[in-house]
Order: structure tokens, then C-alpha cells, then sequence
């Protein structure tokens, strides 16, 4: 069962980073997310 919950987790961190990087730099900004802030942030998604 460990192997499945890693596989999501990693699922979810890729998706996270994917779309926030398909945010414009505008985008991000309104949120307060520097471009270098979104793995960690997706890290914190993915648990």
C-alpha cells in the first residue's frame, strides 16, 4: 500500500508543479508565489 500512496503523492507534486507553472508571472504574483516558491508548495500539496 506504500508504493500506491508514494505513486499519488508524486502524482499530486507533478500536477501542482504543472499548473502552477503554467501560470503567468502576473498570475503568481497576485497569489504572493514567487516561481521558485512552487516545489516546495507542491510538496506541501502532495502530502
Amino acid at each position: 500500500m506504500n508504493i500506491v500512496r508514494s505513486y499519488h503523492n508524486w502524482r499530486r507534486y507533478r500536477d501542482t508543479v504543472h499548473e502552477l507553472n503554467r501560470l503567468s508571472q502576473r498570475e503568481l504574483s497576485d497569489l504572493g508565489i514567487a516561481r521558485s516558491d512552487i516545489p516546495a508548495i507542491a510538496r506541501k500539496a502532495a502530502v
